[in-house]
Formats: C-alpha cells, structure tokens, sequence
C-alpha cells in the first residue's frame, strides 16, 4: 500500500515539474505570433533592378515571382531591353543585375573588368519564320545568303512563292549578337523590313507576317506552332543537339553584377544558381542547364569538349 502512494506522488510531481518547466526538445520553434511562420524566415529583404536580355526575360521574370512568394519583403522588378543595355545598366549603377546572353566581353564600351559574371544557364538560337514559307531547313550559306538580301523570296530556296520579310533585332541584342556570329559566321544582316526591341515583339510579327523570318531563343517557341523553326544544315533546333555541341547557335545566360553582390543580389542570384532554378524552372521554360552542356565555350567563340 505504501509502494502505490509512493508511486502516486512521484507521477504528480513529474507532472507538476513538466508544466511549470521551459518545454523539452520536441517541441515545435517559436513562431511569430502574427504570421505563424518561423522568425528565421523571409530573411530576404529590399528592392532590387534587372534589366536586360530579352531571351533571358522570362526565365528572370519567373524567377523572380518564386523568390519574391517564398520572401515576402523582398522586391524584385525585372526588365528586358536587350543585353547591350543590361551590361551598360548595371555598369553605370543604375541596375543591380544585368543580363546578357553574350560575355561583357564582347560588347564596346563595357568596363568588363568591373563586372562579376554569374552564370544561369544555356539558350539555343535559331532561324525561325512564319508557318507557311514551305522551307524546314536551310543550309549556313542560304541563310547567309538570305540575312543578307541575296535571296528574297522563299520559291528560290524550293519554298512558296512569298517574299521574303527579314525581322531584325537592334545592335544592343544579344540574341543578335549570337545569331551573327554562329549563324551568319559574323555576316552582317542588311537593315531589314522590321526592326524590333523585344524577342516577344519578333515572335508576334514573324507569327502575323507571311514571308517572314527572324530569329529567337528556343524558348519562345511554343508547342502551337506559331512560328516554325527551321533546322539548320539538316540540324534540328534542340536541347539535346546544343548539350551535344551539334548545333552551334546557342549563348550563355549571364547575370553582372558590379562587383561581388551583397545583399538581396547575392540572395537573388543564390537562389538562380540553386536547386529549384536549374533543376526545375530552367528545363520546364525551355533553357539548358549549364552543368549538363557537353562543350565549354569561351568569349572569342571557340568551343571545346568538357
């Protein structure tokens, strides 16, 4: 009888030393009482520009959303414009990120030795015309040769009876850049019915306007088939022909900053480099992983296996 009373007062006493104490290790963090989230999270915090390449856009844009859902405080405004003016943006200090499909390098007047390069990922590039033109693949020298108006209709080319109407990009446009130098092997394109700032802009045209061709990023093309894109030297436009170094139009996704980014930059870019981005929503839009290319490829152009 004696042992049972005993027992009794020492569960009491435990019971009694559980409720008044500071709680054991099982038990749940402590959260903020508002929001019932973790206190540790939404570290991220602050406003940031990017500006940039066009073909990078909505890769960024993307991006951007998921980083800015997951950090509640964090404000990131994405811009395109072209690689030209994202390097010179972010250059001068008037941005924090400046994207580029082609190394700082490559473009005049960009102090390249202030620029920290951050690379995203690969795109692929090519020829792309309106559905009907009645071409699917083109030769190097014919697409020479049209980019540079000796051939102006698609019937000389075994195509449809259509003139051909050449959509540019501007002198600031990586995509340009990139398309000259291994499509056009550096041929400059004559000036062209239409010029235009934004790969959206070029796609929408290219889609409206029989005859028409222009070039884009794989990442444009959609699964309707609004533009055609068109395969070159019997070298079809994808992911696994770029990796394989097949097919030779195809750009580094560069993000600059100036100097080594602090802040809500280095956090942003961290995040783009990370496991979500490259595993996830780099393949899901259309772009290429950096880790799984097969060739390396330095600013002047030249390639080499990995």
């Amino acid at each position: 009888m004696k042992k049972v009373q005993l027992g009794a007062v020492f569960a009491s006493f435990l019971f009694v030393a559980t409720a008044c104490g500071g709680g054991n290790a099982n038990e749940p963090a402590e959260t903020d009482s508002a929001e019932g989230n973790n206190t540790e999270e939404n570290e991220a915090s602050g406003s940031i520009l990017v500006s940039g390449s066009s073909a990078m856009e909505p890769l960024i844009a993307a991006a951007s959303e998921e980083f800015m859902n997951e950090n509640i405080d964090a404000s990131i405004s994405v811009q395109a414009g072209g690689s030209g003016q994202g390097l010179s943006s972010v250059a001068s200090g008037q941005v924090q990120i400046g994207n580029s499909d082609v190394f700082a390098e490559e473009k005049e007047d960009i102090p390249a030795e202030e620029l920290v390069d951050h690379r995203i990922a690969v795109v692929g590039m090519g020829p792309a015309t309106h559905p009907e033109v009645g071409v699917e693949d083109i030769s190097t020298e014919d697409l020479i040769a049209v980019f540079t108006g000796e051939v102006t209709n698609w019937s000389e080319l075994g195509g449809a009876d259509q003139e051909i109407v050449i959509v540019n990009r501007p002198d600031s446009s990586g995509t340009r850049d990139t398309f000259v130098k291994y499509g056009l092997e550096d041929n400059e394109p004559v000036p062209g019915d239409i010029t235009e700032d934004s790969s959206n802009a070029v796609m929408k045209i290219i889609s409206e306007t029989p005859g028409a061709i222009g070039y884009l990023a794989f990442s444009y093309y959609d699964e309707q088939g609004t533009v055609l894109p068109l395969s070159v030297d019997g070298v079809e436009q994808t992911d696994e022909n770029v990796i394989s170094g097949e097919y030779p139009i195809w750009a580094y996704m560069h993000s600059y900053t100036k100097g080594e980014p602090e802040g809500l930059t280095a956090q942003f870019i961290e995040y783009l480099q990370g496991d979500f981005v490259q595993g996830t929503l780099i393949p899901e839009m259309g772009y290429i992983p950096e880790a799984d290319m097969q060739v390396e490829r330095d600013a002047e152009g030249n390639d080499t296996p990995k």
